[in-house]
This record gives C-alpha cells, sequence and structure tokens, in this order.
C-alpha cells in the first residue's frame, strides 16, 4: 500500500473503490498505480525488487518523521505514507528527491519506475498494452498499430524522409 501510495503521488490517479486510502483521489483519471507502477516494481528486470520492502519501511519512517516535524497527527491504521494526504505526500517526495539529500538516487529510481509505468508501459507489450486500454498510453494518444502489430507511419517527422537508406544497409539494418 505505501508503496502504491508513492506511485500515486508521481502520477496521480481516481480512486480505485471509496475506501482506497493508498489513491490520494486527486485526479478523476487512471494514474500510475492502475498503470502498472506495482507490476512493474515487481519485475526482476528493474533491479529494484529485493529493495522494495526496506524502500518501503524507510519511506513510511520519513513519512512519520515529516509528519512529526510540521505537527501532523496520522491514522495509525494506516502506514504512515498513506496516512499523509496528498499534498503532504507530494512535498515529502520533493524532500526526498531534493539535492543534497543521501537517499536521493533511491527515491528518483522509485520515481522513474512510477512514471515509465504509465508513460512507457515498460512492464508490458506496446500493442497488448494499448489494445488491453493502458491509461498512460492512451492518455497520450499512442498510435495504435497496423493489423500485424507493426507501427508504420506515413507521414515522416516534420513532414518528409529525414535521410536516404546507406546503400551498405543489410536488410536486418546493419551495415555491412
Amino acid at each position: 500500500m505505501t508503496l502504491e501510495a508513492f506511485a500515486d503521488t508521481i502520477v496521480p490517479g481516481a480512486k480505485r473503490f471509496p475506501t482506497d486510502h493508498a489513491i490520494a483521489g486527486v485526479c478523476d483519471d487512471p494514474g500510475a498505480v492502475e498503470a502498472g507502477a506495482m507490476e512493474l516494481l515487481g519485475d526482476p528486470a528493474t533491479g529494484v525488487t529485493a529493495g522494495l520492502v526496506p524502500l518501503s519501511g524507510m519511506l513510511n519512517q520519513r513519512a512519520a518523521d515529516y509528519a512529526e516535524r510540521v505537527g501532523l497527527t496520522l491514522d495509525p491504521e494506516l502506514p504512515a505514507f498513506v496516512a499523509l494526504d496528498y499534498d503532504h505526500r507530494a512535498a515529502l517526495v520533493l524532500e526526498l528527491t531534493a539535492w543534497g539529500n543521501p537517499e536521493r538516487d533511491g527515491w528518483v529510481l522509485l520515481t522513474m519506475f512510477s512514471n515509465m509505468a504509465y508513460d512507457s508501459a515498460a512492464h508490458r507489450h506496446t500493442a497488448e498494452a494499448i489494445a488491453e486500454g493502458h491509461p498512460g498510453l492512451l492518455a497520450m494518444g499512442f498510435a495504435e498499430p497496423e493489423a500485424d502489430g507493426l507501427w508504420r507511419f506515413a507521414d515522416f517527422s516534420y513532414g518528409r524522409e529525414l535521410a536516404k537508406r546507406h546503400p551498405n544497409t543489410t536488410e536486418s539494418g546493419s551495415p555491412e
């Protein structure tokens, strides 16, 4: 729940159900959590999976410290970060990712994976994600592939072909 709340702070989304505490609900559209942030973080290819439990514990400790510093009383039934409202979550994330914070690299990495789940569906095959209605790709207007699953664009960037194919380029795209 804590890492969902972190991902929701980076790309906010709509609550999944009325008592959803992880999602702050500051947006009416799906955010990073619905886009699969937890699925992406749980993928061993990210290299962060083993550190997620300790990172979640650190985040809750930083949230408890933050709450004490600014005079907030947190709901003891919730993890400390989840108990913060959205504005306080965002303020804490700014502190955690600020230059000079010795833990910055870890928090920035968590932030980047939250964004990647939404804006690139890095954990999914792109054509399948679009076909299944991935919220981030749809929100950005990512083009659907053609019937064979490949993307072709009739118009080149800037409305013209950028370069001629090199005469020594092989079918695989490599030069001879």
